[in-house]
């Protein structure tokens, strides 16, 4: 039986897809997506719940088991760096006593900023699948461009299997999260939006 998976990179976002010649490859890979993406889909709302920061949750996962499953912190720790992402990459990092993270697929609600994508790219994640499109962000008041300035210019040049997950769940999390946390979020900002 043939295992060969290839990569295809989709013009019309920039995605990266997986396919398998292994059959049902794709489904369990679909399912485990899912799964872990729900995950990170729950930390938004305990995030936000807490008044820790912005709408966004993440999970790393090795060998399909979670290392480590958190929620932005910004406003926790009154710093503008304490993203999601940032934390999914440096707290592996410390458990597993390791710098490089090769082995480990990071699944997050919504799709990473240029700085959150750099430190996935430093700490060379295997994969990484996000639920909501930057502009979901960009709709409710994060910077505008990010989107941007991420497809065309780092999605290109890392070396990384990006690929976003077709749930729509995860784009209804967050948005909803929004409505319900938005003004509590900007009133504890202390900077503009």
């Amino acid at each position: 039986m043939d295992e060969t998976v290839e990569l295809i990179v989709l013009e019309n976002d920039k995605t990266i897809s997986v396919t398998s010649k292994f059959y049902g490859h794709q489904e369990e890979l679909q399912d485990r997506d899912q799964e872990f993406l729900s995950l990170a889909v729950e930390e938004v709302y305990i995030g936000v719940n807490r008044g820790h920061g912005g709408p966004f949750g993440a999970v790393a996962v090795l060998n399909n088991e979670i290392v480590v499953q958190c929620h932005n912190m910004v406003l926790e720790y009154s710093d503008p760096t304490a993203h999601v992402e940032i934390t999914v990459v440096c707290e592996p990092c410390k458990k597993l006593g390791r710098i490089e993270l090769s082995d480990c697929d990071m699944y997050v609600s919504c799709e990473p900023c240029p700085m959150c994508l750099g430190a996935i790219h430093l700490a060379r994640f295997k994969r990484l699948v996000y639920g909501a499109q930057a502009e979901a962000a960009i709709a409710i008041g994060f910077d505008d461009f990010i989107a941007d300035a991420i497809r065309t210019t780092q999605y290109q040049k890392i070396n990384l299997e990006i690929k976003r997950g077709d749930f729509d769940h995860a784009t209804i999390a967050f948005l909803s999260s929004q409505l319900e946390a938005i003004t509590r979020y900007r009133n504890a900002r202390p900077y503009g939006s």
